[in-house]
């Protein structure tokens, strides 16, 4: 086997690709038709629908990683439940789904998250890791028409040496996905525009289906979706069991096409 030779390349070289390309992306974010905080299940799976149908779409998330809990499942044990009928939605991105029971499906964390973070990027959206929403950015009539934003680890330093001002990023629609926190809810509630609920006990059969009704415009110009949908409306939790985040998902890029007019 005759093993290639790499071309020569400068570490100066690697720095300015980082740089240049990291810079250039950044600056055409900082106007995007919808912005979606939060890169879990739900996330992921608006951002492929938007993404997908030509809308402009940047994806913001606080971790170094995409997946929330679709990556290790329930109690550290990698694999995640799928009931029926949103185990469709995995087949169509060619997740492999074993069918454990009637209605349920279980499938490999990694894998089901892998091909949908794939899917998410094929369809153009752009991710913005390591960065979390400080607060909002309101227009008239106090409409969500933005996100205030900063790297993820300013907020570990000590307060009095985090001297270090946010960023705005403009948008038509924001949409909230960052699960039981609801970061972008709480941004509202913090300026008394908004009343939630929080999040009830587990309850499988009931919240799955409530967290879809419910999905939609708490506020205007922010749509709530996933896991943020009961802190707002004082629905059941759900446990490891996903297909509720990828039809929320899948719900809510629908509702923001409609609110785009698309």
């Amino acid at each position: 086997m005759v093993i290639p030779m790499f071309d020569k390349v400068d570490e100066k070289d690697v720095t300015r690709a980082i740089m240049e390309s990291f810079s250039k992306e950044f600056q055409e974010s900082a106007e995007s038709d919808v912005i979606i905080v939060g890169g879990g299940p739900s996330g992921l799976m608006a951002a492929k629908e938007l993404a997908s149908r030509g809308v402009k779409t940047l994806l913001i998330e606080r971790n170094n990683y995409l997946g929330g809990g679709f990556w290790i499942g329930g109690y550290l044990m990698n694999k995640v439940t799928v009931r029926v009928p949103a185990h469709k939605i995995l087949e169509e991105i060619g997740v492999p789904l074993q069918k454990y029971s009637s209605g349920l499906y279980v499938t490999s964390g990694p894998h089901a998250c892998s091909k949908l973070i794939a899917a998410a990027c094929d369809a153009g959206t752009k991710i913005l890791s390591m960065t979390r929403v400080d607060d909002v950015v309101l227009r008239e009539n106090n409409r969500v028409a933005g996100v205030v934003v900063n790297w993820t680890p300013i907020s570990a330093l000590p307060r009095e040496i985090t001297c270090v001002d946010p960023v705005a990023l403009e948008s038509k629609l924001v949409i909230d996905g960052t699960g039981h926190d609801a970061e972008v809810v709480q941004a509202l509630v913090r300026r008394g525009l908004m009343k939630i609920k929080g999040y009830g006990a587990m309850w499988v059969e009931k919240s799955e289906d409530a967290v879809v009704e419910h999905t939609g415009e708490a506020h205007p110009g922010l749509i709530v979706m996933g896991m943020a949908v009961s802190t707002v409306y004082g629905l059941p939790r759900m446990g490891p069991t996903f297909g509720a985040m990828l039809l929320s998902g899948k719900r809510a890029a629908e509702i923001a096409l409609d609110l785009l007019g698309k």
